[in-house]
């Protein structure tokens, strides 16, 4: 655990930081929250553009400014 943890300090200090880079940029993502927050675009279109599954673009929408979408209205049934 010494010797991980040695590495890992190692690493830091040449400017190596661990785990997988995002899949989009940060212009990706802004633009991405953009279209989002003003409905011009639903979730799966956005990760059709950027070419990434709908979770990675939930993952990426800021959580404290999002506006929840409301429900699709469902169709009353005439008895």
């Amino acid at each position: 655990m010494a010797n991980t943890n040695d590495g890992l300090a190692s690493a830091r200090a040449r400017g190596r930081v661990g785990g997988r880079r995002p899949k989009l940029t940060e212009d990706q993502a802004a633009l991405a929250q953009r279209l989002y927050d003003e409905r011009e675009k639903t979730v799966q279109q956005i990760a059709d553009m950027f070419s990434v599954p709908r979770s990675r673009v939930y993952g990426h929408l800021d959580k404290a400014k999002t506006v929840p979408r409301q429900p699709k209205k469902s169709a009353v049934m005439k008895p």
